[in-house]
């Protein structure tokens, strides 16, 4: 899933974030984190987690268990 960055981008910064669907952000967080690759703080939005982080060549990317939250 691709999302639009933010608007207060700067010139010279990504301008998308590459998203990945995980049931489990928490989970997937800390095997990531064993991997050497730190996720910033879990965030809740409208029934799903997020979290967000740089690859190695400081690309912008996310977890979400968006694509798994259960509508009500």
């Amino acid at each position: 899933m691709l999302h639009e960055a933010a608007k207060g981008q700067r010139s010279g910064q990504s301008v998308i974030k590459l998203v990945f669907d995980v049931k489990d952000v928490e989970a997937f967080r800390v095997q990531c984190g064993k991997a050497g690759l730190k996720f910033g703080p879990i965030h809740e939005a409208d029934g799903y987690l997020f979290a967000n982080a740089k690859d190695p060549c400081q690309n912008s990317i996310q977890v979400s268990s968006r694509a798994f939250r259960i509508d009500c």
